[in-house]
């Protein structure tokens, strides 16, 4: 499902990777197993101007994003550097950013593995993106322009054809540009870039919940709702909408660890919680 061609610069979905085995991705992780690494060769490409590490980085964090790579896959910098055909340090530097996002993890003597999702690191990246988008909108509801307006109508609309032909990749996709597109009104892709950063965890339960824990049709009203606030150039609606969408993955990260166990580390409350 092609995005809309006035967000034709937002960057990739996590959700993006072609012919993501969801459910034997999930399988996997619960049965215990570990799944062999796939190809993922066609996420590169050579004309590009992007180092090749960043590419290296963002096509292994999309495969661990949608189930390609379960929790306890193990990745070797060698077994990866001679997929790609490239040296091992941007192999390396791939592994290093994926560590500190909090999906790798390094276990002496043993190896690299995919890490498991941690419902902590989960609330903590929604409460730092809900401070930086709804902050976003505020500013985007006074100063957004009826094309800006019409780019996300037309978002919202494929949204909805996504949903109907039940196309979660194509749906995450047209999410991740309609948010970016959000950032880019106010001319503050920086903001985004900032939440790419810390947002890792939640892009990872957000895959596990569509369709079933958080229904895509529940998500375009929510969307919806922001852009209502954006064309009344309402900040204080904007606001209020977005925060609600943003916190619908607390409704969802209960049900999510439950139905797949293997998929998360045991929760470690916070002293002072970020979920109210």
């Amino acid at each position: 499902m092609p995005t809309s061609t006035h967000l034709a610069d937002a960057p990739s979905s996590s959700a993006a990777v072609s012919g993501a085995p969801r459910k034997r991705g999930r399988a996997a992780a619960q049965g215990g197993t570990r799944a062999a690494l796939p190809d993922l060769t066609a996420n590169l490409s050579l004309d590009s101007h992007e180092p090749i590490g960043k590419q290296i980085f963002r096509a292994l964090r999309e495969a661990i994003f949608v189930g390609q790579m379960v929790p306890g896959t193990p990745l070797s910098e060698k077994e990866v550097s001679d997929m790609f055909q490239v040296s091992r340090q941007p192999v390396r530097e791939a592994f290093i950013k994926l560590v500190e996002a909090g999906v790798l993890q390094v276990l002496p003597q043993r190896g690299t593995f995919v890490k498991r999702i941690s419902p902590r690191q989960v609330r903590e990246g929604r409460f730092i993106r809900e401070a930086i988008e709804t902050a976003v909108v505020r500013k985007a509801a006074v100063s957004i322009t009826d094309d800006q307006l019409q780019a996300l109508a037309d978002n919202l609309r494929e949204q909805k054809l996504a949903a109907k032909a039940n196309d979660t990749a194509a749906f995450l996709a047209l999410d991740e540009a309609f948010h970016y597109a959000i950032a880019q009104t106010i001319d503050c892709t920086a903001a985004w870039e900032t939440i790419q950063d810390i947002k890792a965890q939640m892009d990872r339960v957000r895959y596990l919940s569509l369709p079933d824990v958080s229904p895509l049709d529940l998500l375009i009203r929510q969307h919806a709702k922001i852009l209502a606030g954006l064309r009344a150039h309402d900040p204080s609606a904007a606001e209020d909408a977005m925060r609600h969408h943003l916190r619908e993955i607390l409704v969802s990260l209960g049900p999510i660890a439950e139905r797949n166990p293997a998929w998360f580390e045991a929760d470690e409350p916070e002293r002072v919680p970020l979920s109210t």
